[in-house]
């Protein structure tokens, strides 16, 4: 107990301190994570984090092996496991590091997890049988191989997938590593104890920097490293009778909220004929987002889901009362399922009300009238038929005004539009759009202004774009026609003396 409890302040004041150090290095040599596409944060952060944690969590068990201790003697009395949790999690850090850095295909990362996978398999970490309900047990024979195989690759991709947002993976494993150490503790299992409480200061040290909102992401280096080390630890804090022999439902429930949701995810993007490791942002903490919950927020549900699974897991652990297990479980899964139906009916209803807006009689108006607008402003070649051919857009249209603002001492003139027919009402919401006119000098731009129960969709902004377009265009022709009138005056010949007198003959 107390070198787990040295292991983990060890752990967490590294962390302290090596987080910082994590991020300038990040900033320094670009690995940072831009917004957009299926990221949520608005913001550049840097990336490497995960570097912190592996060292926070890899100090404290390498100084065992020179400070003598019955938890370091323990450790270090099998050294090809040793060898192998130490190598097969290095070479997950690795890989995260490249991957952070330069980027790596999918099925290069997965070769790489079939070797450490099959590292730890070799070294002793190894699924020989399954203890299931109600007292049987499974042996697996010739099939330990891929299914040690498959549950460590599962688990290590189960935390990167679920990495989405500031401090989940993060705090997750924590709650992971705390399930663990209170199981271990119930066995009398030192060893898990010291590699739950290390692994538990290193994240708790980096959480104090990644939970939202974030100044560092873990990134692969450290979601694939922290899903290797759980995966391979979960062997030794599920073991029943022997190191060889697997409880395979407290492991399962333990870390069921990641696990769950890459099933899921596997399984939509095989429906949509996508690669299985394409990305999407179908995960469980996107359809909270999609809920309008806010990041901290659904940050803090899955923490509080987390909780109940390893609840659930400890339940079954302590006195194998199934059906408190179960029911605690059945729970869990519940709420998730309501997660992902209630984040499914809202994506639909967003989607109902986009097809609503497109069909809107705004639209329908703008579509009716722009090629009207557009004839008339390709035939015009003076500026100054603008604003007719802009009131009649405006009336046709019902919108409330057109407004054209110009700088002084150019080709375009400032107007203001108002259509007669529509009166302001401040019980209706008016939207409105703003183009630039390039043409029509710095600053120059035009101004729709209707009413409408939603904001301008993308339909009316394409729409309402090429009539700017046009206008741009007659502003470019009547300064053509300004030139020529111009140049057609200055070469105008004007005599400014008399001619010479004609030569007569004699």
């Amino acid at each position: 107990m107390i070198s787990a409890l040295v292991g983990f302040g060890v752990a967490l004041v590294l962390a302290l301190g090596l987080t910082p150090v994590a991020r300038f290095t990040a900033l320094r040599f670009g690995a940072v994570d831009s917004p957009g596409g299926r990221r949520v944060h608005a913001r550049t952060i840097p990336r490497l984090g995960g570097v912190a944690v592996v060292i926070a969590f890899s100090v404290p068990l390498l100084l065992l092996g020179v400070v003598e201790s019955t938890t370091g003697s323990l450790f270090y009395a099998d050294p090809t496991r040793a060898l192998g949790l130490f190598v097969g999690a290095g070479m997950m850090c690795l890989l995260g590091v490249v991957d952070d850095l330069r980027g790596v295909r999918a099925r290069h990362k997965i070769l790489v997890q079939l070797m450490a996978a099959g590292l730890a398999f070799a070294t002793g970490f190894r699924i020989d049988a399954i203890s299931m309900p109600f007292g049987t047990t499974m042996d697996m024979g010739i099939f330990a191989l891929p299914v040690t195989l498959l549950w460590i690759i599962a688990v290590i991709n189960a935390m990167n997938l679920i990495d989405g947002l500031d401090g989940l993976a993060g705090g997750i494993a924590f709650f992971v590593c705390v399930t663990n150490f209170v199981m271990g503790a119930l066995s009398d299992n030192a060893l898990v104890m010291l590699l739950s409480a290390t692994l538990g200061g290193a994240l708790l040290g980096f959480l104090m920097f990644n939970f939202n909102p974030a100044s560092i992401f873990m990134g692969d280096s450290g979601s694939l490293f922290v899903g290797y080390v759980l995966a391979t630890k979960s062997i030794l804090s599920a073991s029943v009778k022997s190191s060889t022999t697997i409880a395979i439902m407290v492991p399962l429930i333990a870390m069921g909220l990641p696990i769950m949701d890459t099933l899921l995810a596997m399984v939509r993007r095989a429906l949509e004929r996508r690669p299985i490791f394409s990305p999407d942002r179908g995960h469980i903490h996107h359809r909270l987002l999609a809920m309008g919950l806010t990041h901290r927020g659904a940050v803090l549900i899955l923490y509080a889901l987390t909780i109940a699974f390893t609840a659930g897991a400890i339940v079954l652990s302590i006195g194998r009362d199934w059906i408190k297990g179960a029911a605690l479980v059945v729970l869990s899964v519940a709420v998730v399922g309501v997660i992902r139906i209630a984040g499914d009916l809202q994506t639909s209803l967003v989607r109902w009300r986009q097809r609503g807006r497109m069909w809107s009689s705004s639209v329908q108006l703008l579509r009716a009238n722009v090629p009207v607008a557009l004839r008339s402003l390709a035939g015009a070649e003076l500026i100054g038929s603008l604003p007719r051919i802009l009131e009649e857009f405006l009336e046709a249209t019902d919108m409330v005004a057109i407004e054209c603002a110009a700088p002084q001492d150019t080709l375009v003139r400032s107007f203001q539009l108002y259509n007669g027919q529509v009166h302001a009402d401040e019980k209706k919401r008016y939207v409105s759009a703003v183009f630039p006119l390039p043409r029509g000098g710095p600053d120059a731009s035009m101004r729709f202004v209707w009413d409408d129960e939603y904001e301008v969709t993308p339909e009316a902004n394409i729409l309402l774009q090429l009539v700017v377009d046009a206008c741009d265009r007659l502003v470019e022709r009547s300064a053509e026609t300004r030139e020529r009138v111009v140049d057609a005056a200055s070469n105008t010949a004007v005599p400014t003396s008399p001619l010479p007198a004609q030569k007569t003959g004699s």
